[in-house]
């Protein structure tokens, strides 16, 4: 039979497993909430990490907050920072919407692992540390949830994402130098368009990639405001002068990163526009993925029967049925992975415009999707990278075939015949099945001579 210790909080006693860090409020959660399979992100709790100790930080030099626990508090926060204590986070995302249960599972486990050490190293605390009145000094959940998301959202996209889109832009910028001087047919509409260079279509590529990178960090300058220091309703209760510039430069040390305080906290508790406006760089970059991804699995089909004008690195067998098919399943995941992108966009949205009065009880939805999105995207851009694009390999072969039969090249004649002319010599051509110099001097606009003087597709790029 599973041993039990009994907590306490404001409402009563409760039976917690005996080796667990947390406490009532946290046990509260666990049996009030069974929703689901979602539990508060990773990047949140180590979030709430930094901030904790931060506030330990200017609590104690603003001499609200004993030395001798500060740096207790400090200590443990360390520890969950590390990922220490990963299984003291059960809670899912399916509670409260302000997230109250979270910032208290991580004050009761963070003040249990403060008094631990404090009993391991011979500490004597005038009283033990409190997951309210030392942990949670200077701080209510308001704040300190909207604190944990900007802070975790900075961290996932500089982190994660950004790193990942750089390193597919250095792969296009290869693949550039690779295949330059290499022509092949354009396509708009789906339709044989004029001559690009490979090396063109591959820079376009990259111009996705890094004008995402452009906007992702564009979209971080809202983030990087903190409404910690707000307490409640923004109005700073129970929090020292000065706290909320001070913990934002403490902030900002821990985390290795600039943040600062939001000057307008009753702003920064019931608004998520930050978090809307950051999302929604995210999913631009996801669109432009979504456009590169089926670029690639479009150019590679066939092999014999589709355009197979590059090839792509064969990772596994494609079907079950079929021996010998191989499929070009990196593409497909960095799509769905764009849908889902889409999606959470769409929830964030909707959450965001739900803030009431002083607060927006939205907030774990919000900081789920937000993460998800930048966690998803990050490890499908570089799955992409190493597994898809940095084995493109033009056929050139294929390419020239493919360039050379192209009508669209009568467009290099509009000069010198006209752009109705031109427009007859690429119909006759099609309907007769003849080539453009053919069709162009049975119409007697050009002789064959002059045809070939000015018909030089490689110079149309």
């Amino acid at each position: 039979m599973a041993a039990y210790r009994t907590e306490h909080d404001s409402m009563g006693e409760m039976l917690v497993p005996a080796e667990a860090l947390w406490g009532a409020q946290t046990q509260r959660s666990l049996e009030n909430f069974p929703i689901g399979t979602e539990t508060m992100p990773d990047e949140i709790v180590h979030a709430f990490a930094l901030l904790k100790k931060a506030a330990a930080q200017a609590n104690a030099e603003l001499g609200t907050l004993a030395p001798e626990a500060a740096a207790l508090i400090c200590d443990a926060c360390d520890e969950v920072a590390c990922g220490q204590h990963a299984q003291e986070f059960p809670l899912k995302v399916w509670q409260t919407g302000s997230g109250t249960q979270s910032n208290m599972n991580v004050n009761e486990v963070v003040a249990t692992r403060a008094n631990q050490l404090a009993a391991e190293r011979g500490v004597s605390l005038a009283a033990p540390v409190h997951p309210n009145d030392h942990v949670n000094r200077s701080q209510s959940s308001n704040d300190t949830y909207p604190t944990a998301m900007h802070v975790a959202a900075v961290l996932a996209v500089e982190g994660q994402l950004i790193p990942a889109a750089r390193q597919l832009i250095a792969t296009f910028e290869r693949l550039e130098r690779e295949h330059e001087g290499v022509v092949k047919s354009g396509r708009t509409h789906l339709q044989d368009a004029v001559p690009i260079a490979f090396s063109q279509e591959i820079s376009g590529w990259r111009g996705l990639v890094e004008t995402g990178v452009a906007q992702l960090e564009a979209s971080l300058a809202g983030l990087r405001l903190l409404a910690l220091g707000g307490t409640a309703v923004g109005t700073g209760l129970n929090a020292p002068a000065g706290f909320d510039t001070l913990v934002a430069r403490k902030v900002s040390a821990l985390a290795g990163t600039p943040f600062a305080t939001d000057p307008n906290k009753f702003h920064a508790l019931t608004s998520k526009d930050a978090l809307v406006f950051s999302h929604g760089a995210v999913k631009a970059l996801a669109a432009n993925m979504m456009k590169i991804a089926n670029d690639v699995r479009w150019l590679a089909s066939g092999p014999r029967l589709g355009l197979g004008e590059i090839r792509i690195p064969e990772n596994e067998p494609g079907s079950s049925i079929m021996p010998g098919k191989v499929n070009p399943t990196q593409c497909e995941a960095v799509t769905m992975v764009a849908v889902q992108v889409m999606g959470n966009d769409a929830a964030i949205g909707f959450a965001a415009s739900q803030g009431n009065f002083e607060l927006n009880v939205f907030m774990p939805v919000i900081a789920y999707n937000y993460l998800q999105s930048v966690r998803l995207l990050a490890d499908a851009i570089r799955s992409f990278d190493e597994r898809c694009a940095s084995g493109i390999v033009a056929d050139r072969d294929r390419m020239h075939q493919n360039l050379h039969r192209s009508l669209m090249l009568v467009t290099c004649l509009n000069p010198y015949i006209g752009y109705e002319n031109a427009a007859r010599v690429a119909h006759k051509a099609y309907e007769e099945g003849t080539s453009l110099r053919e069709a162009c001097v049975a119409l007697g606009y050009l002789s064959e001579e002059r045809f070939d003087e000015v018909f030089k597709p490689e110079e149309m790029v």
